[in-house]
């Protein structure tokens, strides 16, 4: 017996060892806690919107750059939702796909189509339209707020102006003081006045940064007269929506680059020592007033803090787009998307039934062809089944791996993968009893010469599944993913559960000696005799085997 377990190895300990793996791999899904995978989009329900970038440049190409930029900047304000599972991915040479779980269309369409560049204007006059609010976005006032940590003057690469573009502002510090200086002394022509006083929300005004603007905030409640920018929004570093330690509002904390803090403490000098609505600036984001808070005292140092009736969303959203307001192209949204938990439910549940009927062949199969041999078939998959669902379920917890619906197709192709190594193995020991071998020589020199070509065949599966991971884009990922995975614990089962378990059952008496229905009778092998069992042929006699 000693013999036997140095030549064959240890199957029991190797069995022992997999059924530990196993163990562990269950025990911290206990306490983790987790006993689901994390799903998809395609499966828990949500929205995907196609965005195509508008050709600015006139030479019918987007610069790859620029999109890459626009991607990062709503990569961040999907982000911030804090919704796990996005997906922003660019396609082609000029469309953006946002994925995002369980998020309203009108939602994600309203943040990610944001495409104008932030700006900072002073506000010289607002009006309730009819059916206004009661309360004006004047209430919000910004005040200094202490410095603890030194202001960041990492910017962000600056947008495209729009069109028509008048002659640059100064880039030097001196000249930008003394430029601002002129724009703060700006004021609105009789025009102007006229305008604004005919001017209704919904008509079209052009935005050009040092001209002024007639726009209106986002409800259509206010319209205000606003002068040539003042600070442009790339200026802003840092924007937090923040409840302060000494109260129970929301507020949003600003931190301005070294060139914007000193342009806002500019600004703000001069706006403490006008009276409303002259004291007040209006944040402006795609020529609509986000917010135009008041300013009481001039604030140094680079860091604001607007206060005002805000709720925890409404605080959350404006610090968003201060944070990442500006994009470097505009965008249309060309498709949107919805994928309801319900119809997501249904994918599921179909991919798994699907699952089921592949399994359920397999299994019919291996009865019909390799008779008791379908013990070793129905075990090894089971095996595969519960690595495959550990593996997904924890590496959702700690990689953020979500099951999508290419994922669950993934995991049905390796049943075939697996039912594949399978054959090659069983072929392989059968051509050996044939041969004139004993059933447990058949079993060891069949594993030797057929794990190379299962191996082959699993590194051909696992390479595509890399390449396919590597080079496609969205959902198709999951796919590449499950398919590798898979594939590798298909190699795993083999060598640790499938061998062992073939060199137990070749060991018995039922197995071993070729009994009828066990997958080794004679006439089933094509032998001319029963296989060999500890080196002796058993005699044939009329009616069947001795």
């Amino acid at each position: 017996m000693a013999t036997t377990s140095r030549k064959h190895g240890h199957p029991v300990r190797t069995l022992a060892f997999l059924g530990a793996l196993i163990a562990v791999l269950y025990a911290v899904m206990g306490f983790a806690n987790a006993w689901t995978p994390k799903l998809g989009l395609d499966l828990r329900g949500g929205t995907t919107i196609t965005l195509t970038a508008a050709n600015s440049s006139g030479t019918g190409t987007v610069d790859p750059d620029s999109l890459e930029l626009a991607r990062t900047i709503i990569q961040q304000r999907v982000d911030s939702l804090g919704v796990g599972e996005t997906e922003v991915t660019t396609s082609g040479d000029r469309q953006i796909m946002v994925s995002v779980p369980n998020v309203q269309a009108d939602e994600l369409v309203s943040m990610v189509g944001q495409t104008a560049q932030l700006n900072f204007r002073k506000v010289f006059e607002v009006e309730a339209v009819a059916g206004a609010a009661p309360e004006p976005t004047s209430a919000e006032t910004v005040v200094p707020t202490a410095s603890t940590e030194p202001t960041t003057t990492t910017k962000r690469p600056l947008p495209h102006l729009p069109t028509p573009v008048p002659s640059p502002r100064p880039t030097t510090p001196a000249a930008e003081q003394a430029a601002l200086a002129d724009l703060l002394t700006w004021e609105p022509s009789d025009r102007d006045t006229s305008d604004f006083a005919s001017f209704q929300c919904g008509d079209s005004f052009p935005d050009v940064f040092d001209q002024p603007l007639i726009t209106c905030d986002e409800n259509g409640s206010y319209k205000y007269l606003l002068g040539p920018v003042l600070i442009k929004g790339e200026q802003v570093t840092r924007a937090q929506a923040a409840v302060p330690q000494t109260s129970v509002s929301w507020v949003v904390n600003l931190e301005f680059s070294t060139q914007g803090a000193t342009d806002f403490n500019t600004v703000t000098t001069h706006l403490s020592t006008q009276t409303s609505p002259l004291n007040q600036f209006a944040i402006v984001l795609d020529s609509t007033v986000i917010s135009a808070p008041s300013v009481a005292n001039p604030i140094p140092g680079g860091r604001a803090e607007i206060s005002g009736s805000f709720t925890q969303e409404s605080a959350t959203q404006l610090a968003n787009i201060l944070s990442y307001g500006a994009l470097p192209l505009s965008f249309e949204v060309s498709s949107v998307d919805n994928v309801s938990a319900k119809l997501g439910g249904e994918q599921l549940q179909a991919g798994i039934t699907a699952g089921l009927i592949g399994l359920a062949l397999v299994v019919l199969y291996s009865l019909l062809y390799y008779r008791g041999l379908a013990v070793v078939v129905v075990a090894s998959l089971t095996i595969a089944f519960a690595l495959t669902y550990a593996l997904i379920v924890l590496l959702g917890q700690s990689m953020g791996f979500a099951l999508n619906l290419p994922g669950i197709a993934g995991a049905i192709v390796a049943i075939g993968v697996t039912a594949d190594s399978f054959i090659i193995y069983f072929e392989r020991i059968r051509d050996e009893v044939r041969e004139g071998r004993s059933l447990r020589t058949a079993i060891e020199t069949g594993w030797i010469r057929s794990r190379k070509t299962i191996l082959v065949a699993d590194s051909v599966s696992l390479l595509s599944a890399v390449v396919l991971f590597v080079i496609a884009i969205g959902a198709v990922k999951g796919f590449a993913f499950t398919l590798g995975l898979t594939t590798l614990i298909d190699i795993a089962v083999v060598f640790w559960f499938t061998k062992p378990m073939m060199t137990l059952l070749g060991a018995t008496k039922f197995y071993g000696e070729g009994h009828r229905f066990s997958g080794f009778e004679a006439e089933h092998l094509g032998a001319t005799q029963p296989p060999l069992h500890n080196g002796n042929r058993r005699p044939v006699k009329a009616g069947g085997v001795a």
